[in-house]
């Protein structure tokens, strides 16, 4: 007998996300996911400045931050030929490795953790073998007895007062969790304290981009003049203190969050052979070494897997109008024709006038979801840190291949455990100490060229309109945390004409296309087993290691007075 569950608002995400799944005999054998909010920010950019785009699109997402303006500001350049400084290059190459650290740190730990780690039954935990625990994983400084015990005792009488605020609601006791009460503690622990560090790497943003989360971005550079002797400049004493906060970055990601997927993984090997869904993954790739032009010379490679052979990857090209196009068979929009459209000939069409929510459950023969579902070549394709590892990994990337080597030795496992929920989990807690290492590498390579006597952050030449052609388009690529990001703009008449962004979730939260294929999330699902539909952390543990983003995917939530506005902002 099967039963369909629905989980509705999935929590600890950004956005608006519903998940049906139906189960039978202990297991989901299908399986839907719809973004519940409408998509309309592509709409608010029309006629718009090019140059002002990054401001708009960088507001997308309060967890993302810079990626969207970093993809921004790349397809401006594009379209209209702008090379930007090697300093400039390098200050965005900082920016993004510290919102890799920031953002893969408070994922584990505030986001996923808690569908591995059973809160409560850290209460039972030895406080001296906790401390055992964790200075045989790591030499993180905060290991003693004493440090466990005391934070055991605030954790208690936090429980006994009933008010268990951001722990509430969780399915404490559950089977699924497997973690012996002192891995609890140690991951509680690390928990609380990655809510403190998370507030200075950030701090990275602000130096280089005046705040966070939505830092400054600019056409043709980096809004921030070098000038070491300057107050108001990037000065001698801002760039050490940059350093000061990407070095401590690392050492909270080496001894902390890595060590602790590590320990944590073991009690979970069976999680490698659930969550594996879709066989095809893709990566624009990024951080450039010889300016954004040179592809081949990129950190993380570009490329794509099909049917999970890692002897070939194939070649991406963003501007192929028969590679990426998005459908809408399954999504609440319109088409003036029919088939899939390349983004620089993407609609966005909010006048869709079929059933939408409020539902019991999902029309999932018709439309069901605002997002609409990208395709490669035809291909469903999963992004995200797991699609970058691989890629990597495949293509020979000497750095990748070295830290998932290792990472597969301490477990003695095959390359194979990665095709998971775990697998993924894994992937972005390795990339992270890549870009540790790597924002440091830039910093080094930015202090060098400032030493030489370059302080170039800015390039005028082709930043006025009036040395644009009449009509060009282009693409800005990147890689968020998420996954591939990518905004594609069609420039007329100094003016934009169209601007598609297709993010990360609308890859992997996407509907069924028309021939059917389901999109990572769903494909996911497809075999986990769920001890108890009425607490499904099954489902969520394998969506969560996915890190969702529906406010990236979908822009402007649903509501009738604010859609009237949009429409005469529009009009």
């Amino acid at each position: 007998m099967s039963n369909r569950i629905v989980v509705d608002p999935v929590t600890r995400i950004e956005g608006h996300l519903r998940i049906e799944a139906e189960i039978k005999d202990g297991k989901i054998v299908d399986a839907w996911s719809a973004g519940t909010m409408v998509r309309g920010l592509e709409i608010i950019l029309r006629g718009r400045d090019p140059r002002d785009a990054w401001a708009f699109t960088e507001r997308v997402c309060g967890v993302c931050t810079t990626v969207h303006a970093l993809a921004s500001v790349r397809s401006v350049e594009d379209a209209v030929g702008i090379t930007i400084p090697p300093n400039a290059e390098l200050i965005r190459n900082i920016m993004f490795c510290s919102q890799y650290i920031h953002d893969h740190v408070v994922h584990f730990y505030h986001l996923h953790a808690l569908d591995w780690v059973d809160v409560v039954s850290a209460l039972k935990a030895d406080p001296v073998a906790t401390s055992k625990l964790a200075q045989s994983v790591s030499k993180w400084p905060k290991s003693s007895p004493g440090y466990f015990s005391e934070l055991q005792k605030r954790l208690t009488k936090f429980v006994e007062s009933g008010q268990l605020g951001i722990f509430a609601n969780g399915y404490w006791g559950h089977p699924a969790f497997k973690l012996p009460p002192e891995a609890n503690l140690m991951a509680v622990a690390h928990y609380l304290e990655a809510l403190e560090w998370q507030k200075e790497i950030v701090k990275v943003h602000t130096i280089f981009g005046g705040k966070n989360p939505h830092p400054n971005y600019l056409v043709g550079g980096v809004p921030c003049a070098i000038n070491i002797d300057e107050a108001n400049a990037l000065n001698a004493e801002r760039l050490a203190y940059v350093a000061d906060l990407l070095k401590r970055g690392q050492e909270f990601v080496e001894q902390v969050y890595l060590p602790d997927v590590l320990a944590v993984a073991p009690f979970y090997l069976d999680w490698t052979g659930i969550g594996g869904g879709l066989e095809n993954y893709l990566a624009y790739g990024d951080l450039p070494t010889n300016g954004f032009a040179d592809v081949a010379r990129y950190k993380f490679p570009r490329g794509a897997i099909l049917g999970r052979n890692l002897s070939e990857v194939h070649a991406v090209d963003p501007k192929d109008d028969t590679g990426i196009q998005e459908f809408i068979d399954h999504s609440w929009y319109e088409y003036a024709g029919a088939g899939g459209l390349h983004p620089w000939k993407g609609e966005t069409n909010l006048k869709y006038s079929g059933p939408k929510p409020p539902y019991e459950h999902l029309d999932v023969d018709a439309k069901y979801s605002w997002l609409k579902t990208p395709r490669w070549k035809g291909h469903a394709m999963e992004v995200g840190p797991l699609s970058r590892m691989l890629v990597g990994y495949a293509a020979g990337n000497h750095d990748i291949k070295e830290v998932v080597t290792e990472a597969l030795g301490a477990l003695n496992a095959p390359a194979t455990i990665l095709f998971s929920t775990l697998g993924r989990t894994a992937a972005r807690a390795l990339e992270s100490r890549l870009a540790a290492r790597w924002g440091i590498e830039f910093l080094d390579q930015l202090l060098a060229n400032i030493k030489a006597g370059d302080t170039r952050t800015f390039n005028r030449e082709k930043w006025e309109p009036s040395s644009w052609p009449a009509e060009c388009k282009g693409v800005g690529t990147t890689e968020a945390p998420r996954g591939a990001l990518a905004h594609w703009i069609v420039i007329k008449d100094q003016k934009i004409a169209n601007y598609q962004l297709v993010v990360p979730s609308t890859w992997n939260a996407s509907p069924r296309d028309g021939q059917g294929q389901r999109s990572a999330y769903e494909a996911s699902l497809i075999g986990t087993p769920v001890h108890d539909p009425e607490q499904p952390l099954e489902i969520i543990r394998t969506i969560h290691s996915f890190d969702p983003c529906l406010a990236c995917a979908v822009h402007l939530y649903e509501d009738k007075k604010e859609i009237a506005r949009h429409e005469l902002l529009v009009n």
